[in-house]
Order: C-alpha cells, then structure tokens, then sequence
C-alpha cells in the first residue's frame, strides 16, 4: 500500500504541482481584477464629483497672483550627483543654504531619504553656473516653466481663469505663456534658472534610499527675491478687478543675503497690497518650504493674518504650527502622515489664527485689517484635505476637494487621461478624524470616495490622491493642485 501510494503521487505530482501554480495565478489574477474594479470606481467618482460644479457658461473668474517666475531645468538628481563626481555624504545635515559641494551633497541626503521636498538657496553662484552647464548637457533633462506663481498662473488659465501675473520675465518666456495670462513686471534680458534635481521612489545614491518620489532645487536666484514686478502688478490689479488675490513665491527670501532692511521694507510693501484690497476680495497665501525663522516670523507678522485662505504641503503644515505655537520651525516631518495627523495640525492652525483674528478685533474694531481664516488646504501625496468655515465664500468643497486630487495625477503623470495602469492608492482603507481616542473612523467608499462632515463652524473634506506610480514631474505639484483646488471655490 505504502508502495502503491508513493508510486501514485509520483504519477500525479507533476499535475498536482501545476493545479497549485494555477491556482496560485488564478488567485492573484482575481486580486488583481478586485484592486483595478477598485481603482475604477474611484477614479469614475471623483471625475463625476469634480463634474458637478463647472465653469460653462459663467464668466471668467479673474485672479491676480505674484510673484516672480524662472526657468526650471529639470534633471535626474542621483545622475547629476553622479556625473560631477559627488560620493554620497557620509552624514546628512541640514544646511539653510549651499555654499560648496560638501554641504550640497549632505543636505540632498538630509531630504532624499524621507522623499521630502526641499528647495536651497546656493550662495555660491560659480558652483551653481558648473551644474547648470553638466545639467544642460545630461541626457533626459527638460525645460519648463518654473516658480510658483507662474505655474499656479498656468493651472488657472488651463482650468477658465483669467489670469494678472505678477513678475519679471524675458520675452521668450512670456511667448510660451496662455493667452489668458497677463504679466505686470520689468522685462528680463535672460530668466532666472532653478535646477531641479528629481528622484523617483526607490532611487539609490549610496547608502540611501528614497522612499517618496519627490526632488531637491536648488537656485542662485538675485531677481525674486526683490519682489521687483510687485510696483507695477500693485497698479495693474485696480484696473483688472480680481476676484481672487494669490500670493506665493516668498521663499526666494528665504537665507537670501539682504541688506540690512531690505526684506522689511519689501514685506511692508506686500503687507500694503493685501491689506489695502477691498475686504470682499479673497486672498489666498501659498506656503513653501522656509528653513530661516526669521522671515517665518516675518510673514506671521506682515502676510499670514491678512490672508483668508492658505495652501501648504504634509512638510510646511507641522513647520508652521511649530511657529505658532512658540517652538522652533520643524524642518523635516514624517513625508507621510496620516489623515488624524493632518487634521489635528489644520485644526490648530485654524483655531490659533482665527484665535489671533478676534484679539485684533477686539482691540481694533472695524479698523482692524487682519482676517479670519476660511479656508484651509493641505494636500500630501495620499490625500487632499481641506477645512473651509461654512458660510464663508468659498464654495463647492467637495467638489474642489476631489479636483485637487485628480490634478495630483495629472500634473506628476503629465496626462490630462488618467491611466489605471500607473495609478495605486496609498490611503489607508479607514481613517480616523483625529487622534484622540475615541474618535470617529471613516471608511474610505469607493462609489463616494471624498469625505466631508461638520464640525464647529467649519466642513472638512478628505480625499485620497490615485498615486502616480511612473513620475514624470513632481516640481510644480502642490502649486497646481491648489491651483486647482481655488478654481471651482472662487
């Protein structure tokens, strides 16, 4: 028998091994099918939730954005690290600003391990003109309009806006800029360039491993940082009547090496442009990575409060909690956070700035120009979130909300069509609305995939993000999708 039975599962074994390797396929096959069936109906939902509210047959919304603009030369950071001889440093460290190669090399690891975003000031202009030069030269390195706010310029003229551009350019790079954009600046013999080192995720440079797609710029501007367009964009915007005011690019500021007052004077500047608008006029800031304290505590003081509404990144949300509560600015957080994370952080900031609203007030009365702020955007690479205080002027929450994250895809895929093949998502199956216990959880519903509910006097909505998983740019992302996410609130 004992016999018998060897001899049997000598017969049938190559049959039974192959039963097992099909079924093992045919498993996988219909795991497979179950994820794409998931992926579809999510994807078919936040299309149909971002259709709902269209700009057909409505005006034009006019929005006024500056300032500056440059030309983004865009390239493989490892390759170019490479190329030029740079072994990984044996340490990362964080540097304010690049003045040789050894700290660039030590502040790329600081940021390509985590995935997370950075953008540095290079004071030595020598070292930064030889990277130009070996980037120009490097295979697969691409041309494109760059700062943030001619690219937010760019998503709003793409999206039915009519768009007052504020910056400096050169002629050739007004030529490649919509029709619907208008500039207010000085002309520019040649553009300020930013060298954008991306990286994909799971990219290698030594010892490191990055776990987000994401990149490292690094510039030698000396035009932004000045604000130089704002004169001429000031006079300009009376005559274009904007509904919607944006201000972003302030980060050229950043560890630039003013004069002594040079920045205040300038920011006092601003401060008059914002807050001299009419109180009916929207006022949107866009946040970026800061590192110097300093000009953090300057926009606290001569931009923040006179905003109504402000879009941030998973890295610039805990940096400028940090600020407002007193502690130091947190240069690098955890690149992703999850959803109870997020909503505490916006919660906080919401609370301390309409906190510091009813102070002034208080002790200034209908004189007061400080706003409340009513509008709230973070978005990550998982997921958009927005808080908007209800009865305010923006509209369409959900609505926008779900645009903001189609636009993720769009913009670092490079497609208006959205391919399920090079689509995942990251977000987790459930989120709870905050971390402390007891907290309500969400389920992420495929058929209704953006969450929105009440609290207080504001809503919140939630959406996830169908991740790119073949990068074609990430520079300019979170400039367009809050881009996006203005268009159908204004």
């Amino acid at each position: 028998m004992e016999g018998g039975g060897r001899v049997s599962w000598i017969k049938y074994g190559p049959v039974v091994s192959l039963c097992v390797v099909f079924l093992a396929f045919w498993f996988r096959a219909s795991d497979r099918n179950v994820l794409d069936d998931r992926l579809d109906t999510v994807l078919s939902s936040l299309l149909r939730a971002e259709s709902k509210v269209g700009l057909n047959n409505v005006a034009r919304p006019k929005v006024a954005i500056g300032f500056g603009g440059c030309a983004d030369l865009l390239v493989d950071g490892v390759s170019l690290l490479n190329k030029i001889g740079l072994n990984p440093a044996t340490q990362p460290v964080h540097h304010d600003y690049l003045e040789n190669t050894e700290q660039l090399a030590e502040s790329f690891a600081y940021f390509f391990a985590p995935g997370a975003a950075a953008e540095r000031y290079m004071i030595n202009e020598t070292l930064f003109s030889e990277l130009v030069e070996v980037s120009r030269d490097m295979p697969g390195n691409r041309w494109s309009v760059g700062g943030n706010a001619p690219v937010m310029a760019g998503r709003l003229a793409k999206e039915g806006c009519d768009v007052l551009l504020g910056g400096s350019f050169s002629p050739d790079f007004t030529d490649v800029l919509s029709e619907h954009i208008t500039v207010a600046g000085k002309v520019l013999e040649e553009p300020d360039i930013h060298l954008i080192m991306e990286y994909p995720m799971g990219a290698t440079w030594g010892p490191y491993t990055s776990r987000r797609a994401n990149r490292y710029i690094i510039h030698s501007d000396d035009h932004n940082p000045y604000l130089d367009s704002m004169e001429e964009f000031a006079v300009k915007i009376t005559d274009f009547q904007p509904d919607l005011l944006v201000v972003g690019g302030l980060q050229m500021m950043d560890s630039f090496p003013f004069q002594t007052g040079e920045r205040d004077a300038l920011l006092s500047h601003l401060f008059h442009l914002i807050s001299s608008s009419s109180a009916k006029l929207g006022a949107h800031f866009e946040m970026a990575s800061f590192v110097e304290e300093s000009i953090m505590e300057d926009l606290l003081h001569y931009v923040i409060p006179y905003a109504d509404s402000l879009g941030m990144n998973e890295q610039e949300l805990p940096n400028l909690l940090s600020l407002l509560k007193g502690s130091n600015i947190t240069v690098l957080s955890d690149p992703n956070p999850r959803v109870a994370t997020v909503l505490d952080q916006m919660r906080e900031v919401y609370r301390i700035l309409n906190q510091r609203y009813e102070l002034a007030v208080q002790a200034e009365g209908d004189q007061t120009k400080v706003k409340a702020l009513t509008r709230l955007h973070v978005h990550t690479l998982a997921f958009q979130a927005m808080i908007v205080t209800r009865g305010s002027q923006w509209k369409n929450t959900m609505s926008a909300t779900a645009k903001a994250s189609l636009t993720a895809y769009r913009h670092v895929c490079g497609s208006n069509d959205i391919d399920l093949s090079k689509a995942r998502l990251i977000m987790d199956d459930s989120f709870s609305v905050s971390r402390q216990e007891g907290s309500q959880r969400i389920p992420l519903q495929e058929s209704r995939p953006v969450s929105c509910w009440q609290e207080h006097e504001y809503e919140i909505c939630v959406a996830p993000v169908l991740v790119c998983t073949e990068v074609y740019q990430t520079a300019g992302g979170g400039d367009n999708v809050s881009a996006a996410g203005l268009v159908l609130q204004i």
